[in-house]
Parts: C-alpha cells; structure tokens; sequence
C-alpha cells in the first residue's frame, strides 16, 4: 500500500516537474521570439529611415523657396534622430560600429545648425550646397549597403538573436552575414572624402501616443476576438495552424495595449506575425516570415492583390500612389480618396510576395491615427498658377489634387505635381489655397537589384 503511495506521488511529481519546465520553455520562447521581433522591426526602421533621409537631402537640393529649406533641413535632423534611434536598438555593442554613428550625428548637427539659422537673412553658401550634395551621394551609397544586408536577411532569413550570440562568443573571425553587412557599412563611411560640416565640426510620421489618443474611447476586445480578427485579416488558406497560434499582450515601449499574434504557416514552415490593438481590435502590422521563391507574376498584378485585399478589409476608396520592387516582393504605398482628392494621412503600406501573389506584409499605423469624414476643401489657386510657383528648371509629368499635413500639422489642400530635373523625379506640393510651397520630395529612381551577398 506504501509503496503504491509512493509510486503515485513520484508520478504526481513526474508529471508536475515536466509541466513545468514545458511551461518554462514555451516562457523562454515567447520572451526569444519577442525580442527577435523587436530586433527586425529596428532593423527594417533603420533601413527606412536611411531612405527617407537620402530623400530628404535630395529635396533641399531641389527646393525653390527658402521658407521650405529650414523645415526641410529640420526633416533632415528628425530622420538621423531616428535612424541613431534605430540603430541604438540592435545589438551591435559589442562590434565597432563608431564611423557611422560618428557621420549621423554629423548630419544631424549639420541639419540642425542650418535649420535654425535665418535662411533669409543668411541664406546657405555654395560650400554648404556642396556639402548637401555630398551627403546626398554618401547617404545614397550607405542606402545601397544596407539594402543589400536587408536582402541578405530576407533571402535567408538570418536572425538578430545569432547576432547578439555570435558578438557574445567574441569568437574570431565571425562568421555572420549581418555583422559582415555593417561591417561593410562602417568600412565605407570611414572611406568617404572629408565633408566640410562647417565650423565646429570635423511619411508623415506617427506615435503610439497619438493612436493612443485615438483609439482611447473604443471597446476592448479578448484575446479570442483578436485571434478571430486576425484571421478575417489574412487571406484565407487552410496552411494556417491556428490550434498552435501563440499570443501574449505587450505595451512595452508603446502608449496603447496590443496583441502579439503568431500564427505559423505550415505551407511555407515559417510564421506570421502581427500585432492587433486590444482598444478596437485594429492591425497595425503584419508580416509573414517565409522565403520568397522566383518571380511569377509582375509588379502591376501584385498591386492589384494588394488593391483586392484592401477591398476586403473594408477599406473603401484607396489610390495607389507608389510602388516599388525589392528582389522579389512587391511595396505599395496607397492612400485614401475624398471625392477624388489623395488624402496622405489615410495611408497604407503593403508587400506582395512575387511568387505567389499573396500579401506578406502590411503597416496601417498612420491609417488608424488619421482616417475620419472631413469637410471638403476649397481650391483658391488653380493648377496653371501653382505651376508657375514651381523650380523653373523642372519637366512637369503629372498632376493630382492631395490633401497634405503642413508643418504645423494642419491638413491643407495641394496641388500635387510630379516632375524631373536632370535624371531626379520629384514631387512637389503647392498649396491650393494661397500658392506655397508646401513640401518637396525627391523619388526613388528605379530600384537596382540588391544582391545580398
């Protein structure tokens, strides 16, 4: 009798002691997942953010009035503040990385001391232009290596967490596609030709705040209820594991609650991931992890799946309004409609994997902070008058009416005209009420393929 007591509470404890540690591990999984989700999210930022402030040099260049060069150099130093940002976030701490930081901070103060200066007054000198010019090929050329380590980390699915471990082991030489990747970057920057800073020196963005503010007033929604949305989302397959999806509530570093969902894709054996707000139940991102085969259909019929999966989401009238290729994915950047008018805050970005057609990607942060009814505009200036505020040096190609956010983030009605100068397409708002020059943006030129190795 003792003995079979004995023999049950050893089971008892077997079992106890292996529930346990599989929680213990399930724990340990979620908390890795977790923070490679949040490595990739820093990475894919600083890759954007170093796009966006090559951009915003080639916009100073083209610009026309000085009243938008001071805002357009401020542009330029909330950009570096948010590619240091982004790059503060990856574990690179224990590799040299000081070259690039070093330039950053340098075009950061470079902006800044420019930004505040009386322009009218004291408007930039040709060694200053000259200087914009070379940041602008310089920021371009770390925009093509980082590009290139984003291909790597995509074509093979490489992970931050073996980053962090192989920077850990300080085992030489590593042997690591991204640590290899910035290496290169910072190799590069310490290579440039000396650029004079001067004296003292050798979207449209969102915040959690504001969807916070946002979404404050809405119900909340369980986690089943975010599962479910989660799956309406997504274009139905029966290769969703859905009896193994994993979810866990996270607000860290965010004003506002949301899910983490994963959801793994037995087809392709990788995930997807995204998050679902608990006020409202909103996606905010989404992404599926898995490899991208040889392309199969082209960059026009993707952003028709992509057009069809917005329809289907119950997004109503949405233009697209860029798009681009990257290897073998597709990214489309629509926007609403009001009576056939762009409106920029009601934007969406999607990616559509070549190969199969299907959407793998999809950010709508600044579609939840801004998309409400709002009373139309009315148009002072006509389209033949903006023109003629325009860069006298630029070919205009196309022309659109949009409603814009201005510096002080008021919505004002544009004229918006897409045009080049030598080999550069720009896009330039002029205000349709009193004929300012709202904002200027230089285009990507057609995207070279970025080999990743």
């Amino acid at each position: 009798m003792i003995r079979s007591i004995i023999i049950g509470v050893l089971a008892v404890a077997l079992v106890g002691t292996g529930y346990w540690g599989y929680t213990e591990h399930q724990e340990k999984n979620a908390v890795l997942v977790r923070a490679e989700n949040n490595y990739q999210r820093a990475f894919h930022d600083l890759s954007y953010h170093v796009d966006l402030l090559h951009d915003e040099i080639g916009s100073t260049l083209a610009m026309n009035s000085k009243e938008r060069l001071s805002p357009s150099l401020a542009e330029v130093w909330r950009i570096t503040s948010q590619a240091q940002d982004d790059l503060g976030q990856l574990p690179l701490g224990l590799m040299e990385f000081s070259e690039t930081e070093e330039y950053l901070y340098k075009i950061g103060e470079f902006s800044y001391r420019n930004a505040i200066r009386d322009l009218e007054q004291e408007p930039l000198s040709d060694e200053e232009y000259e200087t914009l010019q070379a940041l602008y090929e310089q920021s371009g050329e770390i925009q093509g290596e980082l590009r290139n380590v984003q291909s790597k980390v995509l074509k093979e699915n490489l992970r931050w967490m073996d980053v962090e471990l192989a920077l850990a082991s300080e085992e030489e030489p590593l042997d690591n596609g991204i640590i290899n990747g910035f290496e290169i970057i910072d190799e590069k920057v310490g290579g440039f030709s000396e650029v004079d800073f001067g004296p003292g020196l050798a979207e449209l963005t969102t915040s959690s705040e504001d969807i916070a503010e946002r979404i404050a007033n809405e119900e909340d929604i369980s986690e089943q209820e975010a599962i479910q949305k989660a799956i309406d989302f997504m274009e139905q397959n029966n290769n969703y594991d859905l009896n193994n999806a994993n979810i866990t509530l996270s607000g860290e570093g965010l004003d506002y609650e949301a899910y983490s969902i994963t959801i793994p894709d037995t087809q392709h054996g990788t995930n997807i991931v995204m998050d679902i707000t608990k006020k409202g139940g909103h996606t905010v991102w989404m992404l599926n992890e898995r490899d991208i085969d040889q392309q199969s259909i082209s960059l026009n019929e993707a952003s028709e799946n992509a057009k069809a999966f917005l329809e289907k989401n119950g997004f109503g009238d949405m233009q697209l309004v860029d798009s681009k290729q990257y290897d073998n994915i597709g990214v489309f950047n629509f926007a609403g409609l009001m009576d056939n008018v762009r409106v920029y805050a009601d934007s969406v970005v999607l990616e559509v994997a070549l190969d199969e057609g299907d959407v793998i990607g999809y950010e709508g942060f600044a579609y939840i902070e801004n998309h409400d009814e709002r009373e139309a505009f009315e148009q002072e200036i006509t389209r033949e008058e903006a023109e003629e505020r325009l860069n006298p040096n630029l070919e205009v190609m196309e022309h659109h009416l949009a409603i814009i956010q201005n510096q002080l983030e008021e919505e004002v009605l544009c004229h918006e005209f897409y045009g080049v100068i030598n080999q550069d397409t720009f896009r330039i708002f002029i205000n349709a009420e009193n004929g300012r020059e709202e904002h200027v943006e230089k285009l990507a030129n057609a995207e070279p393929v970025y080999r990743g190795d």
